[in-house]
């Protein structure tokens, strides 16, 4: 059982790799925002899989708990800026 989070593991961090190319060449800046959020949701799960892996599962969900808080904030502040800042996307 222990293999198969391992190597859901690798194949998570893989997964990752997708959106992360989005928010560097995405062609518009809610692209980047979304697929930060995708990168944050996978790191999530990855850190609940090695939390289990090394047996203390308790400690990696706070920290993955501290992690979705300050992600979800951090989306709404950009969120915020950008309903009222008057943003121009010439590129």
């Amino acid at each position: 059982m222990e293999e198969f989070f391992l190597y859901s593991a690798v194949i998570l961090t893989a997964i990752i790799a997708v959106p992360a190319y989005r928010v560097i060449k995405g062609p518009t800046v809610f692209d980047r925002l979304v697929a930060t959020n995708a990168i944050a949701t996978k790191t999530i799960v990855l850190i609940c899989l090695i939390g289990y892996l090394y047996g203390r599962i308790g400690m990696f969900i706070d920290i993955t708990l501290a992690y979705a808080i300050l992600g979800f904030i951090g989306s709404l502040t950009i969120a915020k800026y950008f309903t009222t800042t008057k943003v121009r996307f010439d590129d």
